[in-house]
């Protein structure tokens, strides 16, 4: 008697310690959830985190408010948020440079994306295009690999800032491409593009809506997207890991929350996000128009990517000895 009594008992409190998790996630969202978007308050990201939630917001009849806390390449609002109660009332709304940055500041790196972050959604991708300045006398990727071997240093390849994902292409196309073009670095993607529209540089990695728009206006010329197939928003322009393989970099967004978070919430957020961009017309207008891919990924999918981004990367900034200053 006295042992099943204990049984009892044991089991009894094994409920109450797990009643509230369930609890709270069955009743979730109960409350605004705060959604750091770790750059400024004109970015890609901020776009599309208020888009998402707007969406979130009728169709989960929650409130999400967006927090912006730009620095350190958006490593400040990640920490912010890998340090946050694992209660479902915070989220990350971050993009790719995360890959990029837990190489590159390493060294001095408060958590690691990889533990302390609980992957939610791969929301969107999309591709950078290679473009360059009309008067280089290249139309394909073959044509400039051939003209940068033939002057080795000649060609400026510009970058908009160090550690970003278009910096990180130029690299791989040095190190991939066996050529030697001249990292120039910007202080922007909106200076680099006037590089590259004056042609101070040659060539420049252009994000998927700017590129857009540009190529439109003739200003510049395309030759490839960066991501592993074609893109359908530049249907004229080829995959460039067809003359470089290996040469594969897309601009992607994602949901984390922090480490810890009761799965039941994750997978619910998972589950909601991936509806938004499948079924909202206007997300996926908004994506289209933008020359970006709708997602909606698992979280197990997103960890796998992420994992494999940043070895990826790794490996670049490693050969390239790169170093933020």
């Amino acid at each position: 008697m006295n042992k099943i009594r204990l049984l009892g008992i044991a089991g009894a409190l094994s409920a109450a310690l797990a009643g509230p998790a369930t609890v709270s996630a069955q009743g979730w969202p109960a409350k605004p959830v705060r959604v750091v978007v770790p750059f400024g308050t004109g970015g890609g990201g901020t776009i599309q985190a208020r888009l998402i939630t707007d969406s979130l917001r009728q169709t989960m009849g929650a409130t999400f408010v967006i927090d912006n806390r730009p620095g350190a390449g958006g490593l400040i609002g990640a920490q912010m948020v890998a340090e946050s109660p694992p209660d479902g009332y915070t989220l990350l709304f971050t993009t790719s440079t995360l890959a990029v940055n837990t190489t590159l500041f390493a060294d001095t790196l408060k958590f690691d994306p990889r533990k302390d972050l609980a992957p939610v959604s791969l929301v969107s991708a999309g591709p950078l295009v290679l473009c360059v300045h009309p008067s280089v006398p290249v139309r394909s990727v073959k044509e400039l690999i051939a003209l940068a071997k033939k002057h080795p240093g000649r060609l400026a390849s510009g970058v908009n800032e160090i550690g970003s994902t278009g910096h990180l292409a130029a690299e791989m196309l040095n190190q991939l491409g066996g050529v030697d073009t001249t990292i120039v670095p910007y202080k922007g993607g909106g200076p680099a593009l006037l590089g590259l529209m004056t042609g101070d540089v040659a060539l420049l990695f252009v994000v998927a809506p700017v590129a857009m728009a540009q190529l439109q206006a003739n200003r510049i010329r395309g030759l490839a997207v960066t991501t592993p197939k074609a893109s359908p928003a530049f249907p004229d322009l080829p995959p460039i890991n067809t003359f470089i393989p290996g040469l594969e970099v897309d601009v992607w967004y994602a949901i984390f929350f922090p480490r810890g978070t009761p799965p039941e919430i994750v997978n619910r957020m998972s589950a909601e996000t991936k509806k938004v961009l499948q079924t909202e017309s206007a997300v996926q207008t908004f994506y289209q128009r933008e020359g970006m891919g709708a997602i909606g990924s698992a979280p197990e999918a997103l960890r796998a990517h992420l994992d494999s981004e940043i070895t990826k990367y790794a490996k670049v900034i490693k050969q390239g000895n790169i170093k933020v200053q």
